[in-house]
């Protein structure tokens, strides 16, 4: 998918220059002896500076009059001027989505950073002296895909450079005057514009997973019941149709028998073909030792046993659930390895992202739009510990009975965890009910019933990847 790169104006958009842009024409009426209105002059802000120099100084006199203002503003403009309500958050939206920023404005551009720099709004690119179609120019040499503007001029260049026109009604133009010369979005301030964003990007992204999975033609999702690989999974089916794609779940000591369960309901309700498949992850040697690389003979495993399956089935591709922030987490050997086996992983082709994920299987009404993060119950061991079939079956009884004890008596837990530290059990749940549970003595009982001698509660509380933290050099897995 292609970078997200959002483009604004600054006068009037970003900044309310208002106040020092008068300043400095007050100071250059003094100088030259005109008459200027200068409500007037800041009230119509946008159009070059010679264009408004000419409402006030003979034609000959607009250049060296509109040079001296300029040499005039730096003492007197910046000072006076302040951010406009949003413009903060505007910027951090865009960079929240891992895009960029930029400035392309009608100001001097030296002026214009000097603004920037005093009020330190993080634009990564400024571009001045630009107005209406040659800002599209510097807009479309950017690569931007939205711009944001107070002005006509600022539609303008929105759209010569094809680019979103999202008209803000902070400046000279009304939001029904903005909306009648073709913005494609109007909001009242910035305020409003880091919730367009969201949905304007996942719109965006959403249509990149649709493309890429077009071009898979048909395709065999590694289900796990999870979020992530449910999504993708109702994706396909409603991208390429339920006849070419199928739903592939391993079966094995490693999958918790909900998991199973809730995979072949879920699989139902798209009606769309569902083989469990059984693997022997423990079979390798490197996932019963139960190193830092664990997840890479899991993986491997999976992709293993997974691929005949959906070759023999006809699929032309074998897909995982990988999302863009499991990409950028670092600590992930396992998607390593299913790449070195083939899989194909359209979520992070089209950038999106857990949270975007969860919002859009709401919309969808997909049931596990809010389903707390699943890991297999190897993930509860710590690393070092060896992995067996007995050990994994104590994690799954502690855990169920746990929750069942929780839920009786009115502790509503939304993550749980038993984490098996070898000689001990460690307990996380949501920070917030860490001590409740730490002080519940039937919560405790429930796991050490389940076969833990000693039991503790984690006072951090549930976070992914909690066993990484134990690990004497993570980085070397990454």
């Amino acid at each position: 998918m292609n970078a997200l790169i959002v483009g604004f104006d600054l006068d009037m958009t970003l900044v309310d220059s208002r106040p020092g842009i008068g300043a400095a024409w007050a100071v250059l009426a003094a100088e030259t002896g005109a008459a200027i209105d200068i409500p007037a002059v800041v009230s119509r802000l946008g159009p070059p500076l010679e264009v408004e120099v000419a409402n006030w100084f003979p034609a000959a006199e607009v250049t060296a009059v509109a040079a001296r203002y300029r040499e005039i503003y730096p003492h007197h403009a910046v000072l006076g001027t302040d951010v406009l309500p949003g413009a903060r958050e505007a910027l951090a939206a865009v960079h929240r989505h891992g895009g960029r920023t930029m400035v392309v404005t009608g100001k001097h551009e030296p002026n214009a950073r000097l603004h920037l720099d005093h009020l330190g709004l993080a634009v990564d690119h400024l571009v001045g002296d630009l107005w209406a179609e040659q800002k599209g120019v510097a807009l479309r040499a950017s690569g931007a895909g939205v711009y944001v503007g107070d002005h006509l001029g600022d539609l303008i260049g929105a759209r010569a450079a094809g680019a979103v026109a999202v008209g803000v009604a902070t400046g000279p133009i009304s939001a029904e005057d903005l909306r009648a010369a073709g913005a494609d979005v109007v909001l009242p301030d910035l305020t409003g514009f880091p919730a367009w964003l969201d949905a304007h990007v996942a719109d965006l992204r959403l249509g990149a997973l649709r493309e890429r999975l077009a071009s898979l033609g048909s395709v065999a999702v590694a289900f796990s019941g999870g979020a992530d690989s449910a999504f993708l999974l109702a994706a396909a089916v409603r991208t390429l149709g339920a006849a070419d794609v199928l739903a592939l779940t391993t079966d094995s000591a490693s999958l918790p028998a909900a998991e199973r369960d809730a995979a072949r309901a879920f699989a139902a309700e798209l009606r769309v073909r569902h083989e469990l498949v059984p693997s022997d992850e423990m079979a390798r040697a490197g996932y019963r030792d139960n190193n830092g690389d664990r997840c890479r003979f899991c993986k491997t495993e999976l992709m293993a046993v997974l691929a005949p399956v959906a070759r023999a089935a006809g699929m032309a591709h074998l897909a995982t659930g990988t999302n863009a922030d499991d990409a950028r987490a670092g600590f992930r050997p396992g998607i390593a390895a299913a790449a070195e086996a083939g899989a194909v992983t359209p979520l992070l082709d089209a950038g999106l992202t857990k949270a975007q994920i969860r919002a859009i299987s709401r919309t969808w009404g997909l049931p596990t739009w809010n389903k707390p993060a699943a890991a297999c119950l190897s993930s509860r061991v710590a690393y070092g510990v060896a992995i067996t079939p007995a050990r994994l079956a104590r994690v799954e009884r502690a855990e169920t009975a746990l929750r069942v004890v929780l839920a009786r008596d009115g502790i509503a837990v939304r993550n749980l965890r038993v984490r098996d530290l070898g000689r001990f059990a460690r307990i996380e749940v949501d920070a917030a009910l860490s001590t409740a549970v730490a002080g519940h003595e039937p919560a405790l009982a429930a796991v050490r019933d389940a076969g833990f001698a000693r039991v503790e509660v984690d006072p951090l509380g549930y976070r992914e990847g909690a066993m990484n933290e134990l690990l004497p050099d993570p980085e070397a897995y990454r």
